[in-house]
């Protein structure tokens, strides 16, 4: 099958984190024997004027099958342009997006007309998006991005050796992330390490603490082994669309804190780890008491990822572009 892949996150030399979870799945389906056409942006840089490269790409684009793109909008707006079934893939702020910022409603009503299928990464995202746009109900098919469960493995050596129970936050140290609440609420244990692998503007209020370290920004092939220098990896976020670093963390056989508002309770399992309202700090400080009390490593954990392989998760992408291509919606 030939497939136009659109994204406005791809990564590229300047920027090799962004949009991993794209180039993942693509990848895999390039494995399966598809061929694949980029149309992306693999740069954060270049405001507005990025969308105009990327209609350029997709007006140049070769003869296609289908084209899959990831994102709502801008990207499946200006996927609307290629000829042919179009699939779109929503991941979160841009169905967040949907009513608050000016003109994205349209815009995205426009796209879900278009689309043959419109594929979330969460139940938690499906459901907000057909409240948001009900004609988008019939049309929205449940499929996370899923996890390489070779690149994360319990078999990956560690990035450090860190003082027991080890937490660590692998993200932006931003308000979303919840990271200032994450680090009040160890400062309550009387043991252990908290470690934040990332950088943002929260950094001045993390950085100095008792226990606390932050490493910043590490490159993406690095994370694994940091996930992997964990005890308990903490991601207790105001929202969390899906959750792909707990996923990630729990394939490396980690036991997670994860937020319960949004994708995490729907792969979460107790045996794994906890769930806490993100705005609870006293259930934020019981929750890692609890988690650093499971398995290290924890099995349970790595056996709820092995049901989101990556390799399952294509196979399954795969035969909704496939449906479209033949021109039959879901």
């Amino acid at each position: 099958m030939r497939i136009l892949l659109v994204s406005q996150m791809y990564p590229g030399p300047e920027d090799p984190d962004l949009g991993v979870f794209v180039a993942q799945m693509e990848r895999t389906l390039r494995e399966r024997g598809n061929e694949i056409e980029l149309a992306v942006l693999d740069r954060r840089d270049g405001g507005k004027m990025r969308f105009l490269e990327l209609r350029r790409k997709i007006r140049e684009a070769g003869p296609h099958d289908v084209t899959w793109a990831h994102f709502l909008v801008p990207a499946g707006a200006l996927a609307m342009q290629a000829a042919g079934p179009l699939v779109v893939t929503a991941h979160g702020r841009d169905v967040r997006n949907v009513g608050v910022v000016p003109g994205i409603r349209r815009a995205t009503a426009r796209v879900v007309e278009r689309a043959a299928t419109v594929i979330a990464v969460s139940d938690y995202l499906r459901r907000e998006l057909e409240s948001k746009l009900p004609a988008a109900r019939g049309k929205v098919e449940v499929i996370d991005s899923g996890v390489d469960l070779d690149r994360f493995s319990p078999d990956v050596a560690p990035a450090d050796e860190l003082d027991s129970p080890a937490f660590v936050h692998v993200g932006s140290l931003t308000e979303r992330k919840n990271v200032v609440r994450l680090a009040d609420a160890f400062a309550r244990l009387d043991r252990g390490s908290l470690t934040l692998v990332g950088d943002g503007p929260l950094r001045p209020r993390l950085e100095g603490r008792e226990r606390v370290r932050v490493v910043g920004r590490v490159p993406h092939d690095a994370v694994p082994a940091w996930l992997a220098a964990a005890d308990v990896v903490c991601a207790p976020a105001l929202i969390e669309p899906f959750g792909q670093a707990i996923l990630e963390a729990m394939a490396c056989g980690r036991s997670v804190v994860a937020t319960r508002i949004g994708g995490p309770p729907e792969f979460v399992p107790p045996e794994a780890g906890v769930l806490v309202d993100p705005l609870d700090l006293d259930e934020l400080a019981r929750a890692l008491e609890t988690a650093a009390s499971l398995p290290s490593p924890n099995t349970a954990a790595r056996a709820a990822a092995a049901g989101h392989d990556v390799r399952r998760q294509a196979e399954r992408v795969e035969e909704i572009l496939r449906r479209a291509a033949r021109g039959r919606r879901a």
